[in-house]
């Protein structure tokens, strides 16, 4: 159960980045909501994953999805580059994670 929590931590960590860059554009309400609601689900995930994980190996997963998935939203929403350095570089950092996952 720990690494699903901690998976949901990373997944509300890339909902909160996706935030801040939504609430640069339309400051409004529901942007704000979703910016505190995004990085408080994703702290208290991640406070529940590091209960078992070493914390070396749970920050560095956490910020490992959500830097990957902010770069990946960010192609997909707001037109950022897609080449294939770039992508390469997106895959090690999530190679990285799975390789602490194995090795925990």
């Amino acid at each position: 159960m720990n690494w699903v929590y901690l998976i949901l931590a990373g997944v509300f960590e890339m909902i909160g980045v996706l935030m801040i860059n939504k609430m640069h554009k339309d400051r409004n309400l529901i942007s704000i909501v979703l910016l505190v609601a995004g990085f408080g689900l994703s702290f208290l995930f991640l406070s529940l994953a590091m209960k078992t994980l070493p914390m070396g190996t749970a920050y560095a997963v956490w910020t490992g999805i959500g830097a990957s998935g902010g770069a990946i939203l960010g192609m997909i929403f707001y037109g950022e580059p897609r080449n294939a350095l770039r992508i390469l570089c997106i895959a090690m950092v999530l190679g990285s994670a799975v390789g602490l996952k194995l090795v925990s």
